[in-house]
């Protein structure tokens, strides 16, 4: 009895702790926003739009009548980071709803559809004979729209011609959700649905088919066989200002060329070290030379992981829970996923790739020659522990209802300023090793480049993947299947830039804290753990001390 009195006490102090003013709403918003999109399940449709956008103003609305001034300083962080959340949410559907008017005529349609699967929710009745003929009405509907489309004006891009066959295609499938719905537990819908829905289902599928190829002027595929979605200037500025980066893309760019010098001066020394003098892409090649046999990575893998835990806590530069040394485990990646995966990805799980039977002689070579321990050296911690296991494990247990503001510039910052740290504290063991990590930071630096440049429009898929085989030594597969994983993966169009980027941000705020003696390393770390995600920016007003301002937006600028 005492103990459980003991673990109830402990967990209190511990809630309290956490607890801000703001946390009920923002807990609240996550899950109404969650039960609304899944009863709203098309989210090409009017209804839907409609819906998340009010819920999204009458939370924003709730959010200004707070009192400000009254809350705590973590209570006007979880202000700030909600209001930005919430415009955010707000400026993209906006953009999305746009973009859904442009094409959504093809749905013209659908109204007796829409009835229909709206109606399933609450188990509506339906009049098969009578939704019979209405759906056999649709299918020939659907095919004069489908008859008539060759007559009328491609679309001007084929972004356009996609979203207006995805839009046609949500519709067929909420429909199918629907029809099964009731197929087999309503005798008279059995017996009179299969056939229009068969036809129906073969119209509508057509029709979409057809709206895909649907568009002039307007390069799908470069050669590469990577399709991807630039979105141009003025939506990439106003990402950065919601990811609070006051940044221009040209700046962010100039920065990236002025590390990838950096890197490059570098690499030579580890070169000339080699013996290989200038030519560093020889030193490069030696290093790919270096990889383990087939079957004999992974324990490789599991040595590189526990030295490293070992030497930032041998080190004291962070607490690290022993639970998370415990729970971490491994995974192979399969052949298909390696094509977009072609490295580590982590978390609880490091997830390894390395060949297998099914892959060619040359894929089979370049997926060791990219995974030597050399390379690896500067992303196994990466992936693990100080990075993304011990950011995940963290998460879990501090600040949860901050979750949701989660950006890539603190996750994937968090683990590549780490290889900065350990870069700083000599951690590469020779020269080898330097060449092994420098060439990940090259190869952030040129992430920034290509894809910057991508949705700028200045740049092509392929004229990505030669970037990245010229510049930085990536085999010519893996380079593929970096380009792939930035365009067609799911994965924002900052996405690739906020590993430098965000890594430039901690080690700013690091300089400010650390190198300055306001706090020890560990200090920093920890503090930093236990906030949960956030815009670095954000989180550098509850390391610093510094008060935001209500209407805060992005300011810092760190690379200055």
């Amino acid at each position: 009895m005492r103990k459980s009195i003991l673990v109830l006490i402990l967990f209190l102090t511990t809630f309290l702790a956490q607890a801000t003013e703001l946390i009920q709403m923002i807990t609240t918003y996550q899950a109404d926003y969650g039960a609304l999109r899944r009863l709203y399940s098309n989210s090409l449709s009017d209804e839907y739009f409609s819906r998340i956008e009010k819920l999204n103003q009458g939370y924003l609305s709730d959010l200004r009548k707070v009192n400000y001034n009254s809350l705590a300083e973590d209570g006007k962080i979880d202000y700030v980071l909600f209001r930005n959340y919430l415009e955010k949410e707000l400026a993209e559907l906006a953009i999305e709803k746009a973009s859904f008017d442009q094409v959504s005529g093809v749905l013209a349609f659908s109204k007796p559809l829409e009835e229909f699967y709206q109606g399933r929710r609450r188990a509506k009745k339906p009049e098969p004979q009578l939704l019979a003929a209405s759906w056999n009405e649709v299918a020939k509907q659907v095919d004069a729209q489908l008859k008539n489309l060759a007559s009328t004006p491609k679309y001007n891009s084929w972004q356009k011609a996609e979203l207006a066959a995805s839009a046609v295609e949500a519709m067929n499938r909420v429909t199918e959700e629907a029809y099964s719905y009731y197929f087999d537990f309503d005798p008279m819908f059995t017996w009179w649905m299969p056939e229009p829905w068969k036809k129906l289902d073969e119209s509508m599928k057509a029709y979409a088919k057809a709206l895909r190829e649907h568009y002039a002027n307007s390069v799908k595929d470069d050669g590469s066989g990577i399709i991807g979605r630039p979105i141009g200037r003025d939506a990439l500025e106003k990402q950065l200002d919601f990811e609070m980066i006051a940044y221009s893309p040209e700046e962010l760019i100039a920065e990236a060329e002025k590390q990838f010098a950096w890197c490059e001066k570098e690499m030579l020394k580890a070169s000339n070290e080699l013996g290989f003098g200038d030519d560093w892409k020889a030193a490069l090649e030696m290093v790919k030379e270096a990889y383990f046999p087939a079957g004999e990575w992974p324990a490789e893998v599991i040595r590189l992981a526990e030295e490293a835990t070992d030497y930032v806590e041998s080190n004291d530069l962070i607490t690290v829970p022993p639970l998370a040394k415990e729970t971490w485990r491994t995974v192979m990646i399969s052949a298909e996923r390696q094509r977009i995966s072609p490295f580590f990805l982590g978390g609880e799980s490091i997830q390894i790739a390395y060949p297998t039977s099914e892959m060619s002689h040359e894929d089979k070579m370049m997926s060791m020659r990219g995974n030597n321990p050399h390379f690896s050296r500067a992303t196994v911690q990466h992936e693990l522990i100080p990075g993304h296991h011990l950011q995940q494990f963290m998460n879990q247990r501090n600040m949860t209802h901050r979750r949701m503001f989660g950006t890539p510039f603190w996750t994937e910052g968090w683990a590549l300023y780490w290889e900065f740290v350990l870069w700083d504290k000599n951690f590469p063991r020779d020269a080898k090793d330097k060449v092994g990590m420098l060439f990940w930071r090259m190869h952030r630096c040129a992430r920034i480049i290509f894809s910057l440049n991508y949705h700028l429009e200045k740049m092509t898929p392929q004229e990505c993947i030669d970037l990245l085989v010229d510049k930085v030594g990536h085999e010519r597969a893996n380079a593929e299947a970096e380009v792939r994983r930035s365009f067609e993966g799911n994965y924002g169009p900052l996405y690739q830039i906020a590993y430098m980027i965000g890594a430039l941000e901690f080690y700013a705020m690091r300089e400010e804290m650390v190198d300055s003696g306001k706090m020890t390393e560990k200090e920093y770390h920890d503090l930093v753990m236990s906030q949960n995600a956030m815009p670095v920016e954000i989180l550098r007003a509850k390391v610093t001390g510094n008060p935001l301002k209500k209407d805060h937006k992005a300011s810092w600028r760190f690379l200055d």
